[in-house]
């Protein structure tokens, strides 16, 4: 518990400190809500959420208060200090709430919505993306909007670091990832601190998770991997980890984190998705280069990785193809087929062949005239009897998806 006194001091210097902190760069973002929904943002630690908050504050002319559950100064804040936040708030003629970090308290989304239900408006930002749908499924169904917000995509790259589309920016794009900070300071301590805080603070202290080394060798493991088909069984055995459900516990924290995310095989059985592997991707390539178990960093990795994660800013049905052959990814619009796309660094003479066909195994199955190959620094356009395949650079196809 923290007393009406301590509360309005931290609120009050932490709009202190957020006066002297510069906006940063505007990002492109949907903030149109009506006052009865919430408007939650979600997203891995340090991708900018808090950034993005001050950045709509500024524009909100509207009385508000903003609160940083991730302050110390409120470890000891229960549930039954939101009673002294909204005596506060009507104290002060509050109309707007901005709670960052809010996931941090038990028992938030009881307030939130009583808030909403008083007239209230509310803008909340969260790290964890499994307890913020939980406790918004259970308390405000249908009194919420949730957006995600990833790292700087390549397009957010350009603009932050003045560098034009070509294969030079691109090719620092990958090694570097979208992290603000990081882009900065180039200082690789900024993401193992990143990739440390989530498995330490967001996933281990938050779950109890004694055995840290395993959890640990897991996340390595996956970034080193990001975009290999990988089944919880063959982990487990490869980790020996003894339970089958702690494995899938293991990787829903991770992908609670935004850590990696999934991409299930195609298939038009849901049960079918579920059971065969999944490939996992990083939410960063950055994240990848410092963090994963490498000398060198593995380009093709790299390059699929961000192409998914370009997909899935856009996107939210996206699939792998694999049947006789492989096709990287098959994306969806409300269960409509829209594009087929493989992604090969660099097509030669070794590999033409192989991506092509698996491309064009998934153009037949879904009745595709067009797919893509999206590549490093390569052009060209391929007919095949009545099919075209479109070969581009990942700096020219990004904006034509």
């Amino acid at each position: 518990m923290i007393t009406i006194f301590e509360l309005q001091d931290i609120i009050e210097s932490q709009l202190l400190r957020l006066a002297k902190i510069d906006n940063g760069m505007e990002r492109k973002f949907k903030s149109d809500i009506t006052t009865s929904h919430a408007l939650i943002i979600s997203g891995i630690r340090r991708c900018g959420k808090s950034t993005l908050m001050r950045q709509l504050m500024h524009a909100d002319k509207a009385n508000k208060v903003f609160l940083n559950f991730e302050d110390p100064r409120l470890a000891a804040f229960t549930f039954s200090d939101f009673e002294r936040l909204g005596k506060y708030a009507e104290e002060k003629h509050i109309n707007h709430f901005y709670l960052d970090e809010i996931q941090n308290i038990s028992g938030w989304e009881n307030f939130v919505r009583f808030k909403l239900d008083e007239g209230y408006q509310v803008t909340i930002t969260g790290s964890n993306a499994s307890l913020l749908s939980v406790e918004l499924g259970t308390k405000l169904t249908g009194r919420h909007i949730t957006r995600e917000l990833f790292p700087f995509s390549y397009a957010e790259y350009l603009q932050f670091t003045t560098q034009k589309e070509d294969a030079q920016s691109l090719q620092k794009y990958l090694h570097t990832g979208g992290f603000p900070e990081y882009i900065l300071s180039e200082n690789e301590e900024v993401l193992q601190h990143v990739f440390n805080d989530i498995l330490l603070r967001d996933i281990a202290v938050r779950y109890q998770i004694k055995q840290t080394r395993i959890i640990r060798s897991l996340a390595v493991f996956i970034l080193s991997n990001s975009g290999n088909r990988m089944s919880a069984n063959a982990l487990r055995k490869q980790f020996e980890i003894a339970s089958s459900s702690s494995i899938n516990e293991y990787l829903n924290y991770l992908q609670d984190s935004y850590l990696f995310l999934p991409v299930s095989k195609f298939s038009y059985s849901l049960k079918a998705q579920q059971v065969n592997p999944k490939k996992w991707y990083a939410i960063d390539s950055g994240l990848i280069t410092v963090n994963a178990q490498s000398f060198t960093p593995d380009y093709g990795r790299l390059l699929e990785t961000v192409v998914f994660l370009h997909l899935r800013r856009n996107f939210s049905e996206i699939y792998y193809f694999l049947e006789k052959k492989e096709c990287d990814f098959v994306v969806f619009r409300n269960s409509k087929i829209i594009q087929t796309i493989q992604v090969c660094f660099e097509l030669n003479s070794m590999n033409k062949e192989r991506e092509i066909a698996g491309l064009v195994e998934a153009m037949d199955y879904f009745g595709q005239k067009e797919g893509w190959i999206v590549t490093f620094n390569q052009e060209d356009l391929v007919s095949l009897f009545d099919k075209t395949i479109h070969i581009l650079p990942f700096w020219k196809w990004y904006e034509n998806l």
